[in-house]
């Protein structure tokens, strides 16, 4: 086999189940929802609770299973709209009882425009729920403790209840220090390593949930996908994406695998899955040939490959072949608008946690 390289997906805005058996109970429950179809997958409806991940599949299928056999996509992005929805509705019953409204801080170091980016859409995406939103953008030659200094300012300021530190920062500026100064308490991006050391142990309860691994496991929750005894490969180890995922689905009793760049036969490995969650930064490298039949694909990765049709010369893939994959996979998360929505959706979620645990509120 071709040597893979590998490298860990390391941002928090990186962007995304349900599994369909081959059996024929299934292929009559599918014809009978008469799902729409566009290109290979089709976009499920969240009232379709009904999955089973990993069945059996039989050595000699019927003609029509083999027709049928189409992955279906994971709708994030309608998804995350419900979400807002939910969370909008919240804010204003809190706004209406106490008079509080849910703050957060975003702090921007640099000009990358990537970031400039991201720092922008949460900004929309806090005015679109009704949440404050606060934002400081310092030069790149910033020193570390102007950072500092804003996030004690925030930690000590009652109306802002989230912190956020977009990453990368200069490389100058320790992130690890940086990180570390925002109290637990406003945490909402959830890489607190008090956070993290409670997501991982059994009977403790993290007050945040990192975003992006948050809205890969509240997908599959909201499409009524069962993890419980499930075996799960996890492709990539970041602090972001792919360890604190792997806790999560541990939590939630299946069986784990992490799949890094010293993993020896990673196909092998990721093949036995019934659930895939590809969060390594490589454009289009998990294939077909990767998947066992069935399997259910949560892709995190977004990556640009070029593209002389688009007018921007260049199309966003994620970690996983596509078109490949919705040939195997029972259902696959599109990139875009999968998990990438999720991310920002959680974000609003855990800041909506905070001011009420502040104020007590329920």
């Amino acid at each position: 086999m071709a040597s893979m390289v590998f490298s860990e997906c390391s941002t928090s805005t990186t962007s995304r189940f349900f599994p369909m058996s081959l059996r024929k109970d299934a292929v009559v429950l599918l014809r009978r929802l008469s799902l729409p179809r566009h290109s290979c997958a089709s976009k499920v409806p969240l009232s379709f609770r009904a999955f089973t991940v990993g069945a059996s599949t039989p050595t000699s299928p019927p003609p029509s299973v083999a027709i049928e056999a189409c992955a279906k996509v994971i709708d994030g992005k309608y998804v995350a709209k419900q979400i807002r929805d939910e969370i909008s509705s919240e804010v204003s019953r809190m706004k209406e009882a106490i008079r509080v409204v849910p703050g957060l801080a975003v702090i921007l170091v640099g000009d990358r425009k990537d970031s400039a980016t991201y720092v922008r859409n949460k900004k929309k995406a806090c005015e679109s729920v009704g949440i404050n939103s606060l934002e400081v953008h310092l030069p790149e030659d910033s020193k570390e403790e102007d950072v500092l200094e804003f996030i004690s300012g925030f930690n000590d300021d009652p109306s802002v209840h989230g912190i956020l530190v977009q990453l990368p920062l200069p490389s100058h500026m320790n992130e690890q220090s940086i990180l570390n100064a925002v109290t637990i308490e406003k945490d909402v991006d959830g890489f607190h390593p008090l956070n993290i050391g409670r997501l991982a142990m059994r009977g403790r309860e993290p007050l945040f949930v990192p975003c992006t691994p948050k809205g890969c496991i509240e997908l599959l929750h909201r499409y009524g996908i069962g993890i419980k005894g499930k075996r799960a490969v996890i492709i990539g180890r970041s602090n972001i994406v792919g360890m604190p995922a792997a806790l999560l689905l541990q939590r939630e009793d299946a069986t784990i695998s992490i799949v890094h760049s010293r993993t020896q036969n990673p196909e092998e490995i990721t093949r036995e899955a019934d659930i895939i969650i590809a969060a390594v930064g490589q454009a289009n490298m998990v294939r077909g040939t990767w998947i066992k039949p069935g399997a259910v694909i949560i892709d995190v990765g977004i990556n640009p490959v070029e593209d002389s049709k688009s007018s921007r010369g260049y199309k966003l893939v994620g970690d996983v072949h596509y078109e490949e994959a919705c040939k195997v996979a029972s259902a696959i998360t599109p990139v875009p608008g999968g998990v990438g929505p999720m991310t920002i959706a959680m974000l609003l979620s855990n800041t909506l946690t905070s001011a009420k645990r502040a104020h007590n509120f329920q």
